[in-house]
C-alpha cells in the first residue's frame, strides 16, 4: 500500500509555552465560561502558547536551517519570568489573556528570534509583538461572547513562572475542517549556553505591555491570518 504523500510545506511559528501549573490555574478561572459559552471554538489547553514570531507556510526544507539558527538564540537567552493576567478580545471575536512580568526580556528574545529568522531568508511581517495567549474564537456574527468572557477575566492574575524552552511549532491549520492541532518540531532549553541544534525533550507541546488594555483593543495579528 502506498503511503500518503507528505506535504511540501508546513505552517510554522516560534513560541513559549506556560507550564502545566499555570495553564491549569487559568483553565480553572475559565471553567464557568466553558459551561456558558460551549459554542466558542476553544483552543485545546495543551496547545496554549505565546507566539514570538509567526512564519506562516514554509517549504519543509527550510526547517533544518531554522533549527540550527534558533538553537543559538535559545542558548543565549535566560527564560523570562512571566505571568498570565487579565483578558481581552481582538476584532470582537478572538479571546485572549495577557502576559505580565519580565516583558523587556521577552521582547529582547522575540527580537533576536525574528532577526535570526530573517537571516534564514524567511520573510516576516514587521508587526509589533503584543504578548498574549489566544484562548478561543467566536463564530462569525457573535460579537458579544469574547467581550463577556474577557470582562470576567479582568481580575485574573496567575502565578509567576520562568519560561524554560523555545519552541519551534508546526500546525495543521488550513489542512482540514477539524480543530487546529499543534506539534513541537523542536524545543530548546533557554539559557543553556549550548549552541547545538539537537532538540530537548519538550514539557509541553506547545498583549502588549499593558496586557489588559491592548492598543485600541484590536489586533489583526491574532485574527484569521493564522494561529498565534
Amino acid at each position: 500500500m502506498n503511503e500518503p504523500a507528505q506535504p511540501a510545506t508546513i505552517r510554522v511559528f516560534i513560541a513559549l509555552a506556560p507550564p502545566d501549573s499555570a495553564k491549569e490555574e487559568l483553565a480553572g478561572a475559565l471553567r464557568p465560561a466553558y459551561g456558558t459559552h460551549p459554542h466558542l471554538r476553544w483552543n485545546r489547553i495543551e496547545d496554549w502558547h505565546i507566539t514570538l514570531a509567526f512564519l506562516g507556510e514554509l517549504p519543509v526544507e527550510t526547517v533544518p536551517l531554522l533549527r540550527r539558527s534558533l538553537a543559538g538564540v535559545a542558548a543565549a537567552h535566560r527564560g523570562p519570568r512571566l505571568a498570565l493576567r487579565g483578558g481581552g478580545e481582538f476584532d470582537d471575536r478572538v479571546l485572549w489573556t495577557g502576559v505580565d512580568g519580565e516583558l523587556d526580556a521577552l521582547h529582547e528574545l522575540a527580537a533576536d528570534v525574528r532577526t535570526t529568522v530573517k537571516g534564514c531568508q524567511v520573510a516576516l511581517e514587521d508587526r509589533p509583538l503584543r504578548p498574549h495567549l489566544t484562548l478561543a474564537r467566536a463564530r462569525r456574527g457573535d460579537l458579544s461572547s469574547a467581550a463577556e468572557i474577557a470582562a470576567a477575566l479582568a481580575g485574573f492574575t496567575g502565578r509567576t513562572w520562568a519560561a524554560e524552552r523555545l519552541h519551534l511549532v508546526g500546525s495543521n491549520a488550513g489542512r482540514s475542517t477539524g480543530p487546529i492541532h499543534y506539534r513541537d518540531i523542536t524545543a530548546w532549553p533557554l539559557g543553556s549556553g549550548e549552541h547545538g541544534d539537537g532538540p530537548s525533550t519538550p514539557r509541553s507541546a506547545a498583549a502588549p505591555h499593558d496586557p489588559a488594555s491592548p492598543s485600541s483593543g484590536r489586533n489583526s495579528d491574532a485574527s484569521a491570518s493564522g494561529p498565534r
